[in-house]
């Protein structure tokens, strides 16, 4: 599912070019731990996927692939029955000729709150860790990017990516299944000019540790955007559920802003700014077709929405920008 050679191609014009072996042996290092019956399922699955002509694509505004030949209702039910393999689809959405793929998560909503505060994307290297399925690393490769890396260990997310790729053969962007501990600590002056962590905070144990690994990937001058899950307060305001929190079992700090700024100053970035604090709406995040298990709605108190179901502060995500 991975093209490597393309990665290498890509990758040599970036300014991460001298990793391409460490992250390549990071990957085969990675592919040790997995289930190999389920990678070759998704390898058979994208391999099997039928033959479409792709004419036009469109990653500026949507995530969008069109063709112009007339597709026949039998091949359009074969490309959705192989989509449906890969469920739940949770990032999103797409459009893939004519299937409109509604994916659990608006994450374009997300991706328009937050792309007119950042910086020019144009010819920058970027990297999105916890990328899922990459949607996001399809939208910033619509800003022209010059290269884009989007990390996320679960084998499921790549075979969704390789599934969009197949069809889009967006050659600059690139998945690989890795978690934050698979990448070096710092990256001297080969490092990413953008950084983005979205929703991956709130799931680690340690978050000083990973705003660490975050300020060492980065280039000096560099911007990292932190979405995160957070709670109203000052400096001093951390929620740590004492059990689960929106039905989500690993969710370990929720800070306030405030604190998320103070953590961040304290592990050497500057120039930070919170840019936008929204409070997660059932229309954001909801069951469909294409992610028919629980969602939102089931997660909230029913006599209270702005309440979790264990009677928390319901989910508000705050982005934040900052320099290194």
């Amino acid at each position: 599912m991975i093209n490597f050679s393309t990665f290498k191609e890509t990758i040599s014009n970036s300014n991460v070019a001298s990793w391409h072996d460490y992250l390549v042996k990071a990957v085969d290092s990675r592919y040790q731990q997995y289930t190999h019956g389920e990678l070759d399922q998704w390898n058979q699955l994208v391999a099997s996927l039928p033959a479409i002509k792709t004419s036009e694509t469109e990653l500026s505004h949507s995530v969008t692939i069109k063709t112009n030949d007339t597709l026949e209702q039998a091949k359009i039910f074969d490309l959705k029955q192989k989509l449906m393999q890969l469920h739940p689809w949770r990032k999103g959405p797409f459009q893939l000729f004519d299937i409109d793929l509604n994916t659990e998560w608006r994450s374009d909503w997300k991706w328009d709150r937050i792309k007119p505060h950042l910086a020019d994307l144009s010819q920058r290297t970027v990297l999105d860790v916890g990328c899922g399925n990459g949607y996001h690393c399809l939208r910033m490769a619509g800003e022209n990017a010059r290269f884009v890396l989007g990390i996320d260990p679960s084998q499921k997310f790549l075979a969704q990516f390789s599934v969009i790729q197949h069809y889009l053969q967006q050659p600059n962007t690139h998945l690989l299944p890795l978690g934050i501990e698979d990448m070096p600590d710092s990256m001297g002056e080969n490092s990413f000019d953008t950084v983005f962590c979205m929703g991956v905070l709130y799931h680690q144990k340690s978050p000083i540790h990973l705003i660490q690994k975050l300020h060492g990937l980065l280039r000096k001058g560099g911007e990292l955007v932190l979405e995160t899950l957070i709670v109203d307060g000052d400096q001093t305001a951390v929620l740590v559920p004492s059990g689960r929190y929106a039905q989500m079992r690993n969710v370990w700090f929720l800070p306030s802003t405030d604190a998320l700024e103070l953590w961040l100053a304290k592990c050497g970035f500057r120039n930070i700014r919170t840019i936008e604090v929204n409070q997660t709406s059932t229309q954001e995040q909801r069951a469909t077709d294409w992610m028919t298990f629980h969602s939102l709605a089931n997660y909230l108190d029913p006599a209270d929405n702005n309440k979790t179901i264990e009677g928390y502060p319901a989910p508000k995500r705050a982005t934040l920008l900052a320099n290194k």
